[in-house]
């Protein structure tokens, strides 16, 4: 890689690393190389590669971690939506959660093929064994979610959802550690198994309203809290 020469050192070395994340060169988790590597890469200073770094891990590409390095924590700058995500709050998220779940809930039920149901299926008995650990029962419920959007067959709404859904982890990780409810309960369980069994007997109807009555449950419990 040639030296940078332009002004803005800082800029310029920002924007090389973040090239050579979009490039792939860098995973989501991996940990960049040292300073001293870095430096004569890009032609420049430690104290520039530092600030560079600092630059990135300001808008979420790059976090230091106190003794072990730097790692990669998105393979992109953030675009308006992230920014409006980062500071949303909670209820808001949940409200978009809304909007788009139950048109799919209801677009699953008239559309869903044996296939989707066979992936819904599996992402609710995968739930299921994970109840115990918070991190872990959001991911999973995230993707039981995210299997019933596939089963509308409308690319925009599971677009829309995919862009929200790593803010939308850390909103529900954020509210469920707050709160002193068993996270993972059997009613929680049975709610999503009947919006499973609405969608298996193509009850639009009632998918829709179970879809709505679990979002909106959570809305007026965070509410109350």
């Amino acid at each position: 890689m040639p030296p940078l020469r332009r002004t803005s050192l800082a800029d310029q070395a920002a924007d090389a690393l973040l090239a050579r994340v979009r490039s792939g060169e860098w995973a989501v988790g991996d940990k960049l190389p040292g300073e001293t590597t870095l430096a004569p890469q890009l032609g420049v200073g430690r104290s520039t590669v530092r600030e560079a770094i600092r630059r990135l891990a300001g808008i979420g590409v790059l976090a230091t971690r106190q003794g072990a390095g730097v790692f990669v924590t998105r393979l992109d700058a953030p675009s308006g939506l992230d920014v409006l995500l980062d500071g949303a709050a909670i209820d808001a998220v949940l409200e978009a959660r809304i909007a788009v779940e139950v048109e799919a809930a209801t677009l699953a039920a008239r559309r869903r093929t044996e296939e989707d149901l066979d992936a819904v299926r599996a992402a609710l008995a995968i739930r299921a064994a994970h109840r115990a650990d918070l991190v872990r029962h959001v991911e999973t419920d995230t993707d039981f979610h995210r299997a019933v959007i596939a089963a509308a067959h409308n690319p925009v709404l599971l677009e829309m959802f995919d862009g929200i859904a790593a803010h939308l982890r850390r909103a529900m990780i954020d509210m469920l550690r707050t709160r002193d409810e068993d996270f993972g309960g059997d009613d929680d369980q049975l709610s999503h198994a009947a919006l499973l069994a609405a969608i298996e007997h193509r009850d639009a109807d009632a998918a829709a309203r179970l879809s709505r009555e679990h979002l909106a449950g959570m809305l007026t419990r965070r509410d109350a809290h």
